[in-house]
């Protein structure tokens, strides 16, 4: 797409970031995947922290918008807040292309700009000046275009015929109906969101509810303070005829919005959130958001994790969309997305991935935390039972970690084998009271933060006191699920075993032998022998606790 300019001509950014994962040694054996399709100069614009990107540090957002439902109209102004990290007279914020910018301003003067595909660059007639904190207020307008997953931002209506208007635009990126810097890296310390819309909707967002004004003229604005941190896919509009209840745990209140023809269903099934946060609470650190509550409101897509309000569509029925989602009987004993997306107060809003191409961080540790619940409210054999049946979902085609540096969603793989891959974690610590201690000094050292794969392999590298930099990387950054080869020699009364992997160095202690009596073995890359008497179909591998493949020779 040609560069679209208003104002004088910048020089060229400059963005494409060298990727952090490490290149694979694919096996013989299997099928070379296909490299990664080049990324566009939109997606480089997206997802790479350029230099007018790095040169800023956020401080606050005020979002204050009109929505016209009829004409799917949206006018606002974005009075954004934020410090120079450098001497510099441009930054770069986005805005969809469709949508247009009405005006940039910093006080009373007008700023020019540059567009080229979603990005916006804002240039100052003087440099900004390293530490100095400045204003500016960015005036937009337009109709945005429902795309995306979930819609982006999807003008609808419910069963009466009354207007529900939803945003879910993860991966998509918020952008698509109001600008910001559209990146995970630097977040914004609070956010005011102030939303008009028309006398008959309710407006429900993100953070505490501070009220809402009759502007007059058909329109009432509701507006909502977010008093945390917030990454911009979570900032959430939900607008229809909702109807309110409450309920509280441990001092934390639960505000619970639906449809008035829900409000039964709903009552029955949001019950579910009260055992969530007791055992997200429990096992992980506190709610992370107390000054803004927990909502849950009914949507028209099956859920999103946005902070302090999220979305539900799960047909107020245990599993997933009704269905037995790990297949192996324990999914219908829980709501699925009231668990999942609640995880992700923890893991994606709390503790953000700073790139996309972390998003294992969001979206491992949330899958895992179903199984936290499953423990907690079942047991551990149920805990394992439904960690394991997600064994069927895993591709192992590509890395979970893509290369960062550009907007591409990573492979589905980073819910599956992500959960699966930190069971493992847990069964080489071995110690569960130990494990609940790192989970919950992992949380506290993370939260409110946005971090990298680097920043988790080093926290449990010092934790536990070993180099677990090559099991991470085998498990995140390479294809293939490490493989123990075991070689029986009955005559001689040994088995030989060693770790056949794509990292050298990897070496992973593994529970084998009898199911009644384990034998804790650390196999490496090189070949190890150790006694068994008996048949080779008599040796077990505690494969419900490590995620490994078995090779019996």
């Amino acid at each position: 797409m040609p560069v679209r300019r208003c104002g004088a001509i910048a020089p060229a950014l400059v963005c494409l970031l060298t990727s952090l994962t490490a290149a694979q040694t694919p096996r013989p054996a299997q099928p070379v995947p296909a490299p990664p399709a080049t990324p566009t100069r939109a997606d480089v614009l997206r997802g790479a922290d350029g230099p007018f990107r790095v040169n800023n540090d956020l401080l606050s957002y005020a979002l204050n918008i009109r929505i016209d439902p009829e004409r799917r109209l949206i006018t606002g102004t974005n009075t954004i807040r934020f410090r120079m990290l450098k001497d510099d007279s441009r930054i770069q914020l986005d805005l969809f292309a469709n949508l247009r910018v009405d005006a940039i301003r910093l006080g009373t003067i007008a700023l020019k700009y540059e567009r080229e595909f979603n990005a916006v660059f804002v240039d100052f007639p003087e440099p900004l000046r390293k530490g100095q904190v400045y204003e500016i207020d960015f005036h937009y307008s337009g109709s945005p275009a429902e795309t995306g997953r979930f819609g982006g931002i999807a003008f609808r209506k419910d069963a009466s015929g009354h207007h529900w208007i939803n945003t879910a635009c993860q991966g998509t990126g918020a952008s698509v109906w109001w600008p910001n810097k559209d990146q995970q890296r630097d977040e914004v310390e609070n956010m005011r969101l102030s939303v008009a819309i028309p006398n008959d909707l309710v407006d429900v967002s993100n953070g505490r509810f501070e009220g809402k004004t009759d502007l007059g003229d058909g329109y009432t604005r509701w507006d909502w303070l977010i008093h945390y941190p917030i990454n911009n896919y979570s900032v959430s509009l939900n607008i229809g005829r909702y109807v309110h209840f409450s309920a509280a745990v441990d001092g934390l209140p639960l505000d619970f919005y639906c449809l008035p023809e829900s409000l039964e269903k709903a009552k029955r099934q949001f019950v579910q959130a009260t055992s969530m946060i007791q055992a997200f609470q429990k096992y992980v650190g506190p709610y992370p958001f107390p000054r803004d509550g927990y909502k849950l409101v009914e949507a028209p897509y099956s859920g999103m994790e946005h902070q302090s309000a999220v979305t539900y569509g799960n047909r107020f029925a245990n599993g997933y969309l009704e269905r037995d989602w790990t297949g192996v009987g324990i999914s219908p004993k829980f709501d699925f997305i009231i668990i999942h997306e609640s995880a992700h107060e923890w893991f994606g809003n709390s503790v953000t991935a700073a790139d996309v191409c972390d998003e294992w961080i969001h979206e491992g540790w949330g899958t895992y935390l179903e199984a936290v619940y499953v423990e907690h409210m079942w047991g551990k054999a149920d805990a394992l039972t439904y960690l394991n049946g997600y064994k069927a979902k895993v591709r192992n085609r590509d890395p979970v970690i893509p290369p960062c540096g550009v907007n591409r969603e990573p492979p589905q793989d980073m819910y599956f084998k992500g959960a699966l891959f930190i069971g493992t974690l847990r069964s080489i610590v071995d110690n569960d009271r130990r494990w609940w201690t790192l989970m919950r000094q992992f949380y506290g050292r993370f939260a409110y933060r946005n971090i990298s794969t680097a920043d988790v392999v080093a926290f449990f590298n010092e934790k536990t006191g070993k180099n677990l930099t090559p099991v991470f990387d085998q498990y995140l950054r390479r294809t293939a699920l490490p493989a123990l080869e075991l070689q029986f020699r009955e005559a001689e009364g040994t088995v030989a075993y060693r770790w056949k992997a794509d990292e050298q160095a990897f070496a992973m202690p593994v529970k084998v032998g009898r199911k009644d009596h384990w034998q804790r073995i650390r196999p490496t890359t090189t070949w190890k022998t150790m006694k068994f008497t008996g048949r080779k179909d008599e040796f077990d591998v505690a494969t419900d606790l490590y995620y490994v493949n078995v090779v019996k020779q």
